[in-house]
């Protein structure tokens, strides 16, 4: 294991169980994490894009986007699910974590066809494997807690829906990257780089899964 991907592990071990404490927790814990991580990106989003014609409508975005993030974690419009903006919550976020994950694994071993010069560590093994590890994460997350939840045909085309998606939004900020010719969009995080590297996939697909929820395709 070299020096990057070992500080990469160690980072995630002591952030990953704090992050999902927050999200547990909610309440003022989780706005207040909200609210400065929403910080930290713009000042990453200023720092690359200052200079670029779409400085302003990224700022924009990224307030809709971290918006959806506290509409999502408070929506509490079911009945049938005890906590229903936390189990949405959890569940957007297993799939765009799982997403990244096996793009990452898949693409590492099988390598293979590039799947976009935007990203040139994307390919086509990373793809299929962000949509298999997403689809393996959820339904194990649905089988083996008790939310009153089954892996129904719906929310199977959930998970594919938000993991393209996520997709996308990874292609989308390395794109704005190269534009930039910056490798990361900071060094806050140990092996991974800034937040916004982080979660790039998250920023188009929790306002995206937001409204799929909205329009009725929920489980």
């Amino acid at each position: 294991m070299n020096h990057e991907l070992q500080k990469r592990v160690f980072s995630s071990f002591i952030l990953i169980p704090i992050v999902f404490y927050v999200i547990v927790k909610g309440s003022i814990f989780f706005t207040s994490f909200i609210s400065i991580c929403l910080l930290i990106t713009l000042y990453e989003w200023h720092m690359m894009s200052k200079k670029m014609s779409y400085y302003i409508a990224g700022i924009v975005f990224i307030l809709i986007s971290f918006y959806s993030v506290f509409l999502l974690r408070n929506y509490d419009h079911y009945t049938n699910i005890l906590d229903p903006g936390l189990t949405f919550f959890l569940i957007v976020t297993l799939i765009c974590i799982f997403t990244d994950l096996g793009g990452y694994i898949f693409g590492k071993i099988f390598k293979g066809p590039k799947l976009t010069k935007i990203s040139p560590n994307k390919t086509y093994a990373g793809m299929f494997g962000s949509f298999f590890l997403s689809i393996i994460s959820i339904n194990l997350f649905v089988n083996y807690t008790s939310l009153n939840l089954y892996f129904t045909n719906q929310l199977f085309i959930f998970v594919i829906l938000v993991s393209a998606i996520s997709q996308i939004g990874d292609i989308l900020i390395s794109f704005f990257k190269r534009k930039s010719k910056i490798k990361n969009t900071g060094k806050i995080i140990p092996g991974h780089g800034g937040l916004l590297d982080r979660i790039d996939g998250m920023l188009l697909a929790f306002p995206f899964s937001y409204i799929l929820i909205l329009i009725g395709l929920n489980y």
